[in-house]
């Protein structure tokens, strides 16, 4: 056996946990506060849209999935719809008015004030993602950003009814593994606050 293989695993593993940490002193403060923004959309009756690209896209339909099925406990039905699904929205969109609008287009028909925009970039660069925030805005729409690195583009989008939690690592893998402890702390928060 490669015992090179067997370190680069290993370092993988580490590379993660301190990701993790880190990101746990950074974001828990803020991750409490999306906690309580989500549970108060979807307590309401309103419902969580999210979006992005690639595991991104993976991201949003998990999440989404959890809040309409169940995360760990049985409980209501909640508000939540992946807003990269519906292959003949995508298509169509990204035919006539090309790729940029796919998520913006849907979040402008969906969408409405009360509601909330989980929008999700490793890099906070993606065109289409920041155009559903743009149409968000613009329709009082709340967003929780998920990003990492500097939070490019999209953190620079925050306003002071939105939330953003950037992963505090450069590597892609490392973000999208720690989007998804963020998507579980989500549910699990919400779950408490609507079951004890």
């Amino acid at each position: 056996m490669d015992t090179n293989l067997i370190t680069r695993v290993g370092n993988h593993f580490e590379d993660s946990i301190a990701t993790k940490q880190k990101s746990k002193d950074v974001l828990a403060v803020d991750l409490a506060r999306a906690i309580e923004l989500m549970f108060q959309c979807v307590n309401a009756g309103a419902k969580i849209l999210a979006c992005g690209n690639g595991g991104s896209a993976a991201d949003a339909q998990h999440f989404a999935a959890e809040l309409v099925g169940r995360f760990e406990r049985e409980r209501k039905e909640l508000g939540a719809i992946a807003l990269t699904t519906d292959s003949s929205i995508l298509t169509a969109v990204g035919n006539d008015y090309g790729y940029d609008e796919i998520f913006s287009k849907q979040v402008s028909a969906l969408g409405k004030a009360g509601d909330i925009l989980l929008a999700i970039s490793t890099s906070g660069n993606s065109k289409n993602v920041i155009k559903a925030i743009e149409v968000a805005k613009s329709k009082g729409i709340a967003v929780i950003a998920l990003t990492g690195k500097d939070g490019g583009a999209m953190g620079k989008m925050i306003g002071a009814g939105d939330i953003h939690l950037c992963v505090p690592a450069d590597r892609t893998a490392r973000i999208q593994e720690t989007h998804l402890l963020i998507l579980h702390c989500l549910c699990d928060g919400i779950d408490y606050l609507l079951l004890g």
